[in-house]
């Protein structure tokens, strides 16, 4: 995605330029006799020429819902086809503003209900969406990322709805304001800290024994929670596994012992509420190679879902036992810079199945578990695809089963849980500036709500042996 098309993101519409400017309304004035009550027309046509509603912003589940969840928005009492202007606003924990705004004319009766009525061109996005307001969200200041970093407490949504399809701020005609949570009600977060592991585990409401999964997050380090919180929500004890830049672990990726992940298994498979035979891995980007090594060389690994990982090691020397696996070689004189100082790096890794860097290619064959790959077309964080291919000929060529490959095209490198708008461009912590991750919005948000579902029914069937039931959008 180049600088232009970003850009155009950001100031899509004239309706996301402005901070809102909050206009008191007038009384309303006592009422008179109307032309229609002095012609004898009847008091239901008077009452009809006389009162108005006022407008309210409803949203279903009324005041709070899970991040993932589909969130229905009405706006009721508008005139009759009145043209108004939607503008939804999230601050993260730093306070960073998020902002989306969209164009819409009112139904027949009044009402404006974002499931039958499509956005009007110039804003955020246009057409029937439902979710866009969301999805559209962009920050205010660039090369920002949203992410939550404390799931104990909710995001809070605003909602804004202004007169007109003008520059804001313009009349303000309603407002509400709606939570999005990442702990549904019975949700247990248990902080971890066993011998060597610095991690979260999420206990899903009820009684267990759960399927159990890992989570495991890319170069940004820390510890990443809002993942394995909502699909501790859907069922699955999950433990957020932090591997460097946290407390005492290491404070850069220069290298990786895989005992220190294969203390995260033998947790999770002697936990009592996770349920045998064995566990479930996530990694996205570089916790996707992380995962893979792990279920090459660790026992207890069942299944394995990689969002955007590659299929070599990357970054930093890996060390298991008396194997060490090396990093894919890099050449600096790949990366693209545009005028406004953002770098592609999608050609900068060396490719793995030739010389020296063959040394680099993880043994997958030796996995005992399923694999699915979530790949993104227009990942340009690396190859993706690519990637995935050469997984699935690597198993093949060693007589194991074709792993699953579902490709989004349209899709950029984070793909997240739903709801979450796409990033397109931040700052790469390894590579020291921005860097294009890829993706077109609609599509990339389409993606990571089939993603999140194919992801919930790989885990369902190979460590429960059932299915999840999708969501209604």
């Amino acid at each position: 995605m180049g600088v232009a098309a970003w850009c155009k993101l950001r100031t899509a519409g004239p309706c996301c330029q402005h901070r809102a400017r909050l206009l008191l309304r007038a009384p309303s004035p006592v009422p008179r006799a109307s032309p229609a009550q002095a012609l004898g027309l009847g008091a239901a046509a008077a009452a009809a020429s006389s009162t108005m509603m006022t407008p309210s912003v409803q949203f279903s589940p009324a005041s709070r819902s899970l991040f993932d969840e589909p969130l229905a928005i009405r706006v009721q009492g508008l005139r009759p086809q009145q043209q108004v202007t939607l503008r939804a606003s999230l601050r993260d924990e730093t306070g960073e503003l998020f902002q989306s705004c969209a164009r819409y004319e009112a139904e027949s009766g009044g009402e404006l209900d974002l499931t039958r009525c499509p956005a009007l061109p110039e804003g955020s996005f246009a057409g029937l969406e439902p979710m866009g307001l969301l999805w559209a969200l962009q920050p205010q200041k660039p090369f920002r990322r949203l992410v939550k970093r404390d799931v104990q407490s909710p995001f809070r949504l605003e909602l804004e709805v202004f007169e007109g399809h003008g520059p804001l701020p313009s009349r303000l005609l309603a407002q509400g304001v709606h939570e999005r949570g990442f702990l549904r009600d019975g949700v247990k977060r248990i902080p971890v800290r066993e011998g060597r592991i610095r991690a979260t585990l999420f206990l899903p409401p009820g009684d267990g024994p759960f399927p159990g999964i890992i989570d495991i997050y890319g170069t940004g380090g820390g510890l990443p929670e809002y993942r394995a919180s909502l699909l501790a929500s859907h069922g699955f004890a999950t433990l957020a596994l932090a591997y460097y830049g946290y407390e005492d672990l290491p404070k850069d990726m220069k290298e990786f012992h895989l005992e220190y992940f294969e203390e995260a298994v033998n947790y999770m498979l002697r936990n009592s509420q996770v349920q045998d035979p064995g566990i479930g891995l996530l990694g996205i980007s570089k916790g996707g190679d992380l995962c893979i090594s792990m279920a090459s060389f660790l026992k207890g690994i069942t299944a394995t879902v990689t969002i955007n990982g590659s299929v070599a090691n990357v970054g930093a020397v890996l060390r298991y036992k008396d194997i060490t696996i090396p990093p894919l070689g890099i050449s600096q004189k790949r990366i693209k810079i545009d005028k406004s100082g953002i770098a592609d790096i999608v050609d900068v890794l060396n490719n793995p199945l030739e010389g020296p860097d063959r040394q680099s290619f993880i043994p997958l064959e030796k996995a005992e578990g399923h694999f699915l790959f979530i790949v993104g077309k227009d990942d340009h964080n690396w190859k993706s695809e690519f990637f995935a291919t050469e997984a699935s000929n690597r198993l093949q060529a060693h007589g194991k089963k074709k792993p699953e490959i579902i490709c989004y095209p349209g899709a950029g490198h984070y793909i997240e849980p739903p709801f979450f708008p796409m990033c397109s461009a931040s700052m790469h912590l390894l590579v020291g500036r921005p860097v294009f991750w890829g993706g077109e919005p609609k599509a990339h948000s389409v993606a990571q709500v089939d993603a999140w579902q194919q992801i919930q029914n790989f885990f369902h069937k190979h460590l429960s042996g059932k299915q999840c039931i999708k969501h209604k959008l």
